[in-house]
């Protein structure tokens, strides 16, 4: 299949291109992102990610080199698209498909870059807990996200090839994502504390790796006395990749429930992980105005995970994935609003 094997070839290519570009901009030196050049590569990511959605509507055929009535089909019914096709109008049949694609692209970047959001809290929390200095955010995070890359293409090839195998697997997941949101809602309110010294990663990596006790600049290495020793900014790496797989444990799910189709999985999960860095330095000194969120992202995580458990009645109550993406928006608009409008109140000591 050339034309699968070129388009896929080509968006790795990208990624190793953007990241190149995104680390020329924010790693010349060890010094704190300023809010100019985050809003740049914010934009930019958020602008490529749009274009992506325009190139599907174009020639998303080639993702899976549909020529034919028959490999039209054949796509639709491996991925459960449920598309209504006419085997006289294939050209007809075909702008559906690129539009559907586009549609489940679009709406699986924006459940994604939304839950992405609550990534950062725990990121701001692990990086105050351990002390790194701003300047060495930027070293930390991009090492995390070509981790998380990596992690996500496993997960989520793998999770397609068990939906295939065992189609049942998504109603584990609706009922695990209600969960999730519910228990989101619940503990909304409770203060999460980082603890450096009684972090299980801590805990690994003090019993199976020699630990340099303090910074050395931005280091991941140290070598004493002819010894190697690893740094506590590489136990924030690893403690910031093994909450990005807890984090995928519930996002990836969530795309899952949108479309089952893995490449528009992946590239919809890459998009929103790759502009997460740029994201990150935007909104790490103002992440708490936005108090309501964390409701939004509950009710987010519980209606996907009802839509998985009403599997095939949701088409037939009209819950198409255009409702599907409005409703989305309105849930994030409506949380992100009520944070501007009613401001947390501060309690004064």
């Amino acid at each position: 299949m050339p034309n699968e094997l070129i388009f896929i070839l080509g968006f790795l290519v990208f990624i190793v291109v953007m990241l190149s570009i995104d680390l020329g901009l924010f790693s010349k030196s060890d010094r704190p992102v300023s809010l100019t050049r985050a809003a740049i590569m914010s934009s930019v990511w958020i602008a490529l990610a749009i274009s992506f959605y325009l190139l599907l509507l174009r020639y998303g055929d080639l993702l899976h080199h549909v020529d034919s009535f028959a490999a039209l089909q054949r796509v639709n019914i491996e991925n459960f698209h449920q598309l209504k096709l006419n085997p006289n109008d294939f050209a007809g049949g075909l702008e559906l498909y690129r539009k559907n694609l586009g549609l489940e692209f679009i709406t699986g970047y924006t459940v994604e870059y939304a839950l992405s959001v609550d990534n950062i809290f725990i990121m701001v929390l692990i990086f105050t807990a351990f002390a790194v200095e701003p300047k060495y955010y930027h070293k930390v995070l991009l090492w995390g996200i070509i981790g998380a890359v990596l992690m996500r293409f496993t997960f989520i090839f793998v999770g397609s090839a068990l939906i295939i195998k065992f189609h049942w697997i998504l109603y584990l997941f609706g009922a695990f994502l209600v969960y999730t949101g519910i228990n989101m809602f619940v503990t909304r309110n409770k203060e999460e504390a980082i603890d450096p010294d009684n972090h299980p990663v801590v805990k690994f990596a003090s019993k199976y790796f020699a630990v340099h006790p303090k910074f050395e600049k931005g280091k991941f290495f140290v070598k004493i006395d002819g010894k190697s020793l690893i740094t506590p900014l590489l136990l924030v790496l690893m403690i910031i990749e093994v909450t990005d797989l807890v984090f995928a444990v519930d996002s990836i799910p969530a795309v899952f429930s949108i479309t089952k189709d893995p490449y528009i999985v992946f590239f919809s999960n890459i998009f929103a992980i790759l502009g997460l860095r740029s994201m990150f330095f935007l909104l790490v000194n103002i992440i708490d105005k936005f108090h309501y969120l964390k409701v939004g992202l509950a009710a987010l995580l519980t209606f996907i995970g009802s839509k998985m458990l009403a599997g095939k009645y949701v088409e037939q109550i009209g819950l198409t994935t255009t409702i599907s993406l409005f409703i989305i928006l309105g849930i994030l608009v409506v949380s992100i609003g009520a944070s501007l409008l009613f401001p947390k109140k501060v309690v004064e000591v």
